[in-house]
C-alpha cells in the first residue's frame, strides 16, 4: 500500500490518491457507492469512542445523493469502575456506562430524553454517582434476561442512530503485565497502579464475541479503531475470540485514529508508532491506516497538560509508513481550552477515507 505525498495538505491530494488506488485494486471494496449507506463499524470505549459516533450520527440519515452511514459501535466491556462496577458487582449486570454514552453520542445531538440518560445522582449514599441511563440498562437487562436486547431497546427508545454492541456478553476481567512483572486484575486497579503497561489481556481469555459483531466486521466499508484509552478502552475489544481474525480477513479500510496525548501511567513516553505496534502485538496485522492530528495545540493548553504529565504524542510519518501503515493528517483539533477531537472534523475526515479509499 503507497502512501499519500507526505507534504500535500489532505484535501488537496486525496482525491487522486484514492483513484490510482482504486485503479491498482487495493481496498476493493471501497468503491462508490450511492445505493446503499457506508457501512462504519467503530470500535473502542471510555470517552473517545463517542466523540467519532457523534460526528458521524449526524451524516447518518440519507440525503439527495447520499445515501447516509450504517453504524454499529463495538464497546469493550470490562469497565469495573464507578457506576458501572457498582452495578457489576451488585447485580451481576455487564458495565452499561461506555454503552450509555455511546447510544448518547449516536443521537447526534442534545434531546430531553439524552440527557435524562447522562444525568448522575448527587449525594453520597445509595444513588449517589449513578446514572439514570445505567439504571435503566441494567433494569431492562433484568426484566428481559438479555443485556444485548436492553441495548437495543434504550437505543429505540433514545433514537439511536445506529447500533450498539458490546464485544462480548461474558462477564471479563481485564489483566495487565506490568514493566516490573507483575500482574495486575481489574481495570480500575490498573488504573490506581501508576506503572507501565506491557500487555494486557482478558480474564477469561477468549471470550465468544456478541452477536452480529463478526459479521458487521465483515460486511464493513470502514473499520475504526480508537481513539480512547490504548490498554483499557482500544485493545480489549481485539482480545474477544475471533475478532482479530475478522478485521485481518476484512477487506474493508481499517484506521486507527491516534490518541492526541499520553496518558499518564499507561502510555508515558509513547509515541505514534509505539501505539501501532502495541495494536499489531496483541491483535496482529489489523491497521491500513492511521488518522492523525495535523494541528498544534496552543502552547497554554500543552503547558497545563504537561503539569498533569500527560504530553503530545509525537508522530513520523516515515516511519509509520515503514511498518506498513499509512499516515493520513488533517486538522482534527477541537477548538477551546481542552485538548481534544472535534467530532464533526474526525467524521468527515473518515466519511471521505470510508467513501475514497486509500
Amino acid at each position: 500500500m503507497s502512501a499519500m505525498d507526505l507534504d500535500t495538505p489532505l484535501h488537496e491530494e486525496w482525491d487522486e490518491e484514492a483513484r490510482l488506488a482504486q485503479q491498482q485494486g487495493r481496498n476493493e471494496l471501497l468503491q462508490p457507492h450511492v445505493d446503499r449507506p457506508t457501512r462504519i463499524v467503530a470500535m473502542g470505549g471510555g470517552t473517545g469512542l463517542p466523540v467519532v459516533l457523534r460526528g458521524l450520527a449526524r451524516r447518518a440519515r440519507p440525503k439527495p445523493g447520499d445515501a447516509g452511514v450504517d453504524i454499529t459501535a463495538v464497546v469493550t466491556m470490562s469497565d469495573d469502575g464507578g457506576s458501572s462496577g457498582r452495578l457489576r458487582r451488585s447485580y451481576g449486570v455487564l458495565p452499561p456506562g461506555d454503552v450509555r454514552n455511546c447510544l448518547v453520542a449516536l443521537t447526534g445531538g442534545k434531546s430531553a430524553l439524552a440527557q435524562v440518560f447522562q444525568y448522575r445522582f448527587g449525594g453520597a449514599k445509595g444513588l449517589a454517582g449513578h446514572a439514570v441511563g445505567n439504571l435503566l440498562i441494567a433494569a431492562l437487562a433484568e426484566m428481559k434476561g438479555d443485556f444485548l436486547e436492553a441495548v437495543r431497546v434504550s437505543g429505540e427508545l433514545l433514537g439511536a442512530r445506529g447500533r450498539v454492541l458490546p464485544c462480548t456478553l461474558s462477564p471479563v476481567q481485564l489483566v495487565a503485565r506490568m514493566d516490573d512483572a507483575s500482574e495486575v486484575v481489574g481495570e480500575r486497579n490498573i488504573v490506581r497502579a501508576h506503572g507501565r503497561v506491557r500487555r494486557v489481556s482478558l480474564s477469561p481469555r477468549s471470550p465468544p464475541p456478541a452477536e452480529g459483531l463478526l459479521e458487521s466486521i465483515h460486511s464493513a466499508d470502514l473499520i475504526v479503531i480508537g481513539p480512547g484509552s490504548l490498554y483499557s478502552s482500544v485493545i480489549p475489544n481485539l482480545l474477544v475470540d475471533g475478532v482479530a481474525q475478522a478485521l485481518c480477513e476484512s477487506r474493508a479500510l481499517k484506521v486507527m485514529v491516534s490518541n492526541l496525548m499520553t496518558q499518564p501511567g499507561e502510555t508515558d513516553g509513547m509515541n505514534c508508532l509505539d501505539h501501532v505496534r502495541t495494536i499489531t502485538e496483541h491483535a496482529g496485522p489489523v491497521l491500513d491506516a492511521v488518522l492523525i492530528n495535523g494541528t498544534p495545540p496552543p502552547p497554554e493548553a500543552i503547558q497545563r497538560y504537561a503539569r498533569k504529565e500527560a504530553y503530545v504524542i509525537p508522530v513520523n510519518r516515515r516511519d509509520l509508513i515503514t511498518h506498513g501503515v499509512v499516515p493520513v493528517e488533517a486538522d482534527l483539533l477541537k477548538e477551546g481550552s481542552k485538548i481534544r477531537h472535534d467530532s464533526r472534523k474526525v467524521a468527515r475526515c473518515l466519511l471521505k477515507m470510508a467513501r475514497s479509499g486509500l
